[in-house]
């Protein structure tokens, strides 16, 4: 069996993870539009057009009949709805994406229909806005007070994030966030919606948790696991705990439930004055997950194992609880990268 792992980046411990779960029965490609250190861990390695290039699903066609791929992982949310809209041709040559449906892409890679889904199901959720004018109505009201966070409608990580207290910075950061938007690789999301790509969203002061709710590939819910976030660095999780919570676990099954997503759903929760709250869903690996690993979840196994169908001992994505991860930083040099450039294994495109 051989897998394709799309838009990587420096996600190469998921290489390695998927590398270790298929052993000695198959290959780990990895994918990126430009060289990344992920690169460096593939069985081979591949770079691809950008995503939104007209050349990009046929050429990750032709790439997979050539290397006779049996699955595709995308690992970036701007690659899931591409992805998720090419599944028909795929499967007709015999290559399954892991990847959920259109419609749970669309609403978790846009911060204003995740807000609306959530409050639908009566989930607890931060109050968000589209219009300055709103904002400042709900404050007014007495619904919500400064400071508020601005950030993009369609975006992730750290990017375009600013915080207001007042007015005034709201405001000018408003239009500095479009601004930066525009001129970032989120445009080409927030081109659906340009005049109205920021959301306003009411400040959550609490305990930050991140949830990974895994479903198999038929979309059944099969569990959640809880982190406790203790340090977070440029949006993504530094320093987490597995803990056990009976109440984000029992909103964790809902979600699955409702959604029926692929694989996992990660998911930024807070607990606020002993209330939980769900902040942003991630219809993909998020960079949290390595917590559940390191606590016994291993859920590229039972990938593996699903795409062969074969059953999966709950036990596989399990965690222990009490365990404490810290994300380590590694420096790799010129000569990896160019090793994947020369190497004859790894194949290029080029404009």
């Amino acid at each position: 069996m051989n897998l394709l792992l799309t838009s990587a980046g420096r996600r190469g411990y998921l290489v390695n993870y998927f590398k270790e779960a298929l052993g000695d029965e198959g290959e780990v490609h990895v994918g990126n539009s430009t060289n990344s250190t992920a690169m460096k861990y593939g069985d081979k390695s591949v770079i691809t057009p950008l995503i939104y290039d007209d050349n990009y699903i046929p050429f990750l066609k032709n790439y997979c009949q050539l290397n006779h791929i049996d699955a595709i992982i995308p690992l970036f949310d701007i690659d899931l709805p591409i992805l998720t809209n090419s599944k028909k041709e795929f499967n007709e040559i015999g290559v399954s994406v892991i990847v959920s449906s259109k419609e749970i892409i669309r609403i978790c890679n846009d911060k204003w229909e995740t807000y609306k889904f959530l409050i639908s199901y009566d989930f607890q959720t931060p109050k968000v806005f589209l219009k300055i004018s709103d904002a400042l109505n709900a404050i007014e009201q007495g619904n919500i007070e400064f400071p508020l966070i601005i950030k993009p409608r369609w975006g992730m990580g750290s990017i375009s994030i600013f915080e207001a207290d007042n007015t005034n910075e709201l405001e000018v950061l408003f239009e500095k966030a479009k601004k930066k938007i525009h001129d970032s690789y989120l445009s080409y999301e927030s081109n659906q919606d340009n005049q109205l790509s920021v959301i306003i969203q009411e400040k959550l002061n609490g305990q930050e948790y991140g949830l990974d709710i895994i479903n198999d590939l038929q979309g059944k819910y099969m569990n959640t696991i809880v982190k406790k976030k203790c340090a977070m660095r440029s949006g993504e999780t530094d320093t987490a705990e597995t803990v056990k919570d009976e109440a984000f676990e029992l909103i964790g099954k809902k979600l699955g439930d409702i959604t029926n997503h692929i694989g996992n759903l990660d998911v930024d929760a807070f607990i606020v004055e002993g209330v939980p709250y769900i902040l942003e869903m991630n219809a993909r690996f998020g960079g949290g997950y390595p917590f559940s690993h390191y606590a016994g979840v291993n859920l590229p196994k039972a990938i593996v194992s699903w795409l062969k169908q074969e059953k999966v001992d709950p036990a596989v994505l399990e965690a222990k609880i009490g365990v404490i991860g810290y994300k380590d930083i590694q420096i790799i040099g010129d000569e990896a990268i160019n090793t994947i450039q020369k190497s004859e294994e790894a194949i290029h495109y080029r404009n």
